[in-house]
């Protein structure tokens, strides 16, 4: 990924390292030469990108989850999401399986919300955020002892709004998916 305006004004990859693999990403080391001349290498986590979805019930709530992040060794409410861990798969059949998966609903209407790069300093993942509408419960389907731990929550709309605006949703893409749904429904 050239950067979020596609393109690298004068910076080109010389070469790019494999450090270490995991299963759904990779550590690398990427060698550029800089504008002036210049050659510098940086680390960072390579992704295939992942999925979220704000998904707004009939009653005018969006559903939440809260789940265990290893990362910062705690919970944290976001909205469902999940990697694109399915080689080839369309970012938006993704959505609908992590949004079955995670939180037990199908929607009959979806619209992109576009996406976001979530920390573009350590990790090149991009994330697509879709807005789900005219939700069917169905059955969660949870994957791992983080999901099997994980709680739904359906909070009011204006409510999650206020979490995301105040500080107190936390997570970028649940902040990001939340207001962009608010603005495109004109809350």
């Amino acid at each position: 990924m050239a950067g979020s305006d596609g393109r690298s004004r004068g910076f080109s990859t010389s070469s790019l390292e494999t450090v270490h693999d995991w299963t759904y990403s990779k550590l690398v080391t990427r060698k550029v030469v800089g504008p002036q001349g210049e050659t510098f290498s940086r680390t960072y986590v390579d992704s295939p990108g992942a999925v979220a979805v704000v998904a707004v019930t009939g009653d005018d709530c969006i559903v939440l989850v809260d789940q265990y992040r290893a990362t910062v060794d705690g919970f944290v409410t976001e909205i469902p999401a999940g990697m694109r861990d399915v080689e080839g798969e369309e970012p938006l059949l993704t959505a609908q399986r992590e949004l079955m998966e995670e939180a037990g609903y199908s929607a009959l209407r979806w619209e992109s919300l576009g996406s976001i790069l979530s920390t573009p300093g350590v990790c090149n993942s991009s994330v697509e955020i879709f807005l789900a509408m005219d939700l069917v419960e169905g059955a969660v389907a949870p994957h791992g002892p983080e999901e099997d731990a994980m709680t739904v929550m359906k909070v009011p709309f204006d409510e999650a709004v206020r979490l995301a605006l105040h500080g107190e949703i936390t997570d970028s893409k649940s902040v990001a998916g939340i207001l962009r749904a608010a603005r495109i429904l004109g809350r």
